[in-house]
């Protein structure tokens, strides 16, 4: 696939072969591959859900709406955001000053920094929200890049699913994604011109 343009050639695909399943090797391959996703201070504020049983996709399907993708996709990933990014310190920066990269002293001004940061609840939420969407899109592409499709999804009943899924107040469902082999081609669609979204100064 040396070919494939993960910028024109990702789309949202609805409609998948249930016949088709990815092993979990397969699944944390491009888990590994998502965890590559830029992050403020590095500290990776995400966690993800792997609905890969049927038992486990017969109980996220009404949560998503009865959307058929949740059960004739070969799984599909929650993506949490993580609202306490800051208990991440230690297991982020502790390997790095271990093996050299990073001094005490500088893992103990970027602690000050991100424990200063994320005493404002807003900026927590924020934080989540926006970094955990990195590691999905860079998850997409993955998928992409394997010859597979996906499709975010934003429409769920999040109350319903923290509870359903048991999810800790620290963590966000932001978003749901569908991953398998396409069983139609997803519909074409365009995007607005870069001079209606680009403001140059």
């Amino acid at each position: 696939m040396s070919d494939l343009n993960i910028f024109t050639d990702r789309k949202a695909v609805k409609e998948y072969d249930p016949d088709f399943k990815l092993s979990k090797e397969e699944l944390i391959d491009l888990l590994e591959k998502a965890n590559r996703a830029p992050s403020a201070w590095n500290l990776q504020h995400w966690k993800y859900i792997v609905v890969h049983s049927d038992d486990a996709k017969e109980k996220l399907l009404p949560l998503a709406f009865n959307q058929r993708q949740i059960t004739e996709s070969s799984a599909t990933l929650i993506v949490l955001a993580d609202k306490q990014a800051e208990k991440n310190i230690d297991a982020v920066f502790n390997p790095d000053v271990e093996a050299g990269r990073m001094t005490p002293e500088l893992k103990e001004r970027l602690a000050g920094q991100i424990t200063s940061a994320h005493s404002r609840p807003e900026y927590a939420f924020e934080a989540g929200v926006l970094n955990a969407s990195l590691a999905a899109m860079q998850f997409m592409n993955a998928a992409t890049l394997a010859g597979l499709s996906t499709c975010p999804i934003g429409g769920f009943n999040r109350t319903a699913l923290i509870e359903a899924f048991d999810i800790e107040d620290r963590y966000l469902p932001i978003m749901l994604i569908p991953v398998g082999k396409q069983a139609k081609e997803a519909r074409e669609t365009s995007r607005l011109a870069v001079s209606d979204v680009a403001k140059f100064l």
